[in-house]
């Protein structure tokens, strides 16, 4: 650290002298020298121009002012707020779009079969997420339209850009949530009777999250039930021969995968998964 402060105050210190090659004490600036006219009156010269001006130092300017429109916050801002959502983007990707219910029941579909390795976590969490593109991509299109080109194109200001890019992405979350949540979290929140149009994100979001969670809960259990069966069944069939030694689960695994791909199981589950969204 020490040193970084002094390599730091060194380059200061040059910065600050202004030129890397300083006139040696005994050279003499011709421009400074006085003009004699014939009546003996010295005559200061005329000022040099910036331009013929000679051993002037290098100046580097770096501002954040940018070109800014009336109300807008300064380019400064702008870049903290960019980062901090740059930040806040998984958690924006997990919570508040259709990942988490995808994600839930494809883990549910791998546990259900019995195979906790086969698709790997890379492949669930990378189908996951194209799905959720797929799915969200209708609300990141109005989004693009309503906010970001309008921003860019400096029609408006970067505060009402947040707020007009929140509204397709609240009424999507809206659309998910159940009644109860929205009502359990106004009054967890101390908030009085709202319009829907008037919920704010603090409201919507964890109520969106808990609905997500419950819906997806109940697609998993559907999705046990036929494998339930046939593991019932293996068990009745094993213990009527008398073989107790024999683990149900090793034996009913090939029918589990041998049912899950004669009824085409992972079309019926992206199918059922998008159309719960968009039904």
């Amino acid at each position: 650290m020490k040193l970084c402060r002094l390599i730091f105050a060194v380059v200061l210190a040059v910065m600050e002298c202004g030129s890397f090659a300083p006139m040696s004490l005994g050279q003499q600036n011709p421009s400074a020298t006085p003009i004699v006219t014939p009546g003996g009156m010295p005559v200061s010269p005329a000022p040099a121009t910036p331009a013929a001006t000679k051993g002037d130092p290098l100046h580097l300017t770096i501002g954040l002012e940018g070109k800014q429109g009336t109300g807008d916050v300064s380019v400064a801002v702008q870049i903290v707020i960019l980062m901090t959502l740059l930040t806040l983007a998984p958690s924006i990707v997990l919570l508040m779009t259709s990942f988490t219910r995808i994600v839930i029941v494809l883990g549910f579909v791998r546990t259900a079969l019995g195979v906790p390795s086969a698709p790997s976590n890379q492949i669930i969490i990378g189908l996951s997420l194209f799905l959720t593109f797929f799915l969200m991509g209708p609300v990141f299109d109005r989004m693009n339209t309503e906010a970001i080109q309008p921003y860019l194109a400096g029609k408006m200001v970067s505060a009402e850009a947040l707020d007009k890019a929140s509204v397709p992405l609240k009424e999507f979350m809206l659309k998910q949530t159940r009644t109860r949540d929205l009502e359990y979290f106004l009054e967890l929140g101390g908030f009085g009777p709202t319009a829907v149009k008037d919920l704010s994100l603090r409201v919507v979001v964890p109520a969106f999250v808990v609905s997500e969670l419950q819906t997806s809960f109940q697609m998993g259990f559907l999705l046990f039930l036929p494998f339930l069966v046939i593991d019932f069944l293996v068990a009745s069939v094993l213990m009527a021969l008398g073989m107790m030694m024999m683990p149900p689960v090793a034996v009913s695994l090939p029918f589990k995968l041998l049912l899950f791909v004669l009824v085409d199981g992972w079309h019926l589950v992206v199918r059922s998964l998008v159309q719960s969204f968009t039904g």
